[in-house]
């Protein structure tokens, strides 16, 4: 990875500071995407490796060869587009994301990274512009998770974080593989799905905040640190049903009365860790669901986030000691077993420098920020220098059909996406 301050690492090299996208052709494209899997309340619904998924990539992958592009698609269908450099021996600077939705999905959530990568290669292009080090635009593999789990799974399969071969067998509810399914769209591809067969020099991933942080203070960049770290669990409360008139209040083993006091523990660790704590039951059941049987059996889901991995154990102590002392109060059993376990991942200094830089270059308001959610350059960070750009979003509103962004925060965010690339991959002179 070459690097520069100046943006002009060789002698005589124009300087690209003042170089702007084409906000408008960057605006067209995510509304032309939009309308593969448009659904009536202008949302998107195009679930990963779907034929409307096939009908995104053949878009994208169009688009790119007609930018001069070089097209790979690796073994598990990730998609890189590449722009040569003038030492393409050098790994490339690459930006991405993804462009499968959730079944109730917006028109920005992953496919704003992918076509600012791609409006920075056509910007670069219209300038005449050539760097030192090639640039790639990823687009990554089932990164909802929505049809297969795991989520993330291109980036994670690219970084090591689980086989290729785990994640070609995952199955979808109808039972289909995600071998079946890529063969079935025409993107199982033949290149090596590793960052050990083919490096990457940094990566950079724009991409709206899905939360209301920016908008509430009135902030147009998010200068993203790093990302949570999370731990998923599900928790079993199991009482015993009995009937809601005859049991006297003092006897009963209510499997409802111990989780609600759970929920409203789960909020208290997460505050007890302000500000980047995070807790969260999100679903929950309860047995025999009657209105007139005490519930003897209730399950539920707890997600704790936090930005350090000292905090996280700390929550997750402090989870397992509340279950201790509720289930003993209430007479109930509280069985917990861990789901999902992803570190705290802090992204490259230098490369998170290089986006503070290029925002307050441009004269943009911007704060820093860590990212609640996993994106696809937390894998990424594993295996070479990743930092993110967050655009606000209306009303913090995401994985919604009605999630929304403006035009001009869009072409802000890749603005400085294109400034903080083209200082890590350097400029020729012409």
């Amino acid at each position: 990875m070459t690097t520069s301050p100046e943006l002009s690492p060789v002698s005589g090299a124009p300087d690209v500071r003042d170089l702007r996208v084409d906000g408008r052709r960057l605006w067209n494209s995510l509304m032309q995407l939009a309308e593969l899997g448009a659904t009536e309340k202008g949302g998107v619904c195009r679930i990963a490796l779907t034929d409307l998924d096939r009908q995104g990539r053949d878009l994208f992958s169009r688009w790119a060869r007609e930018a001069g592009c070089e097209l790979r698609v690796d073994a598990i269908g990730n998609i890189f587009a590449r722009r040569a450099g003038r030492n393409n021996a050098l790994p490339p600077v690459t930006t991405g994301s993804h462009i499968d939705t959730q079944p109730t999905g917006g028109k920005f959530d992953g496919n704003y990274g992918v076509l600012a990568g791609l409006e920075v290669i056509r910007s670069l292009n219209d300038a005449q512009v050539v760097t030192e080090a090639p640039l790639e635009v990823a687009v990554w593999t089932n990164e909802e998770g929505s049809r297969f789990v795991p989520v993330m799974m291109g980036s994670g399969v690219f970084a090591g974080a689980f086989t290729l071969e785990h994640a070609l067998a995952q199955r979808d509810n109808e039972g289909t593989s995600v071998a079946d399914a890529l063969a079935a769209i025409g993107y199982a591809g033949p290149a090596q799905a590793s960052a050990a067969a083919s490096p990457v020099g940094a990566y950079f991933e724009a991409h709206i905040e899905q939360g209301p942080v920016l908008e509430a203070n009135e902030r147009v960049i998010g200068v993203v640190e790093g990302a949570l770290g999370q731990r998923w669990y599900d928790v079993v409360v199991q009482g015993m049903e009995a009937h809601a008139g005859p049991t006297p209040m003092e006897l009963r083993r209510d499997a409802l009365l111990a989780a609600s006091e759970l929920v409203v523990e789960v909020n208290r660790i997460a505050l007890a860790q302000a500000p980047h704590g995070r807790g969260t039951v999100g679903w929950i059941d309860a047995y025999p669901n009657s209105r007139n049987v005490i519930p003897g059996r209730v399950r539920l889901s707890v997600d704790l986030r936090a930005a350090d991995d000292t905090v996280l154990l700390a929550m997750d102590a402090a989870l397992k000691q509340a279950t201790q002392r509720i289930g003993a109060l209430h007479k109930v059993d509280i069985g917990v077993e861990q789901v999902v376990y992803f570190p705290p991942q802090a992204f490259a200094p230098a490369l998170v420098s290089a986006v503070r830089e290029a925002a307050q270059q441009q004269g943009m308001t911007w704060m820093n920020v860590i990212s609640g959610a996993g994106h696809d350059a937390v894998y990424l960070a594993r295996v070479c220098p990743a930092a993110m750009i967050f655009v606000p979003c209306l009303d913090g509103i995401s994985h919604n059909e009605i999630e929304d962004a403006q035009p001009d925060h869009l072409e802000a965010g890749c603005n400085v996406l294109m400034q903080a690339m083209l200082q890590s991959a350097g400029v020729v002179a012409s």
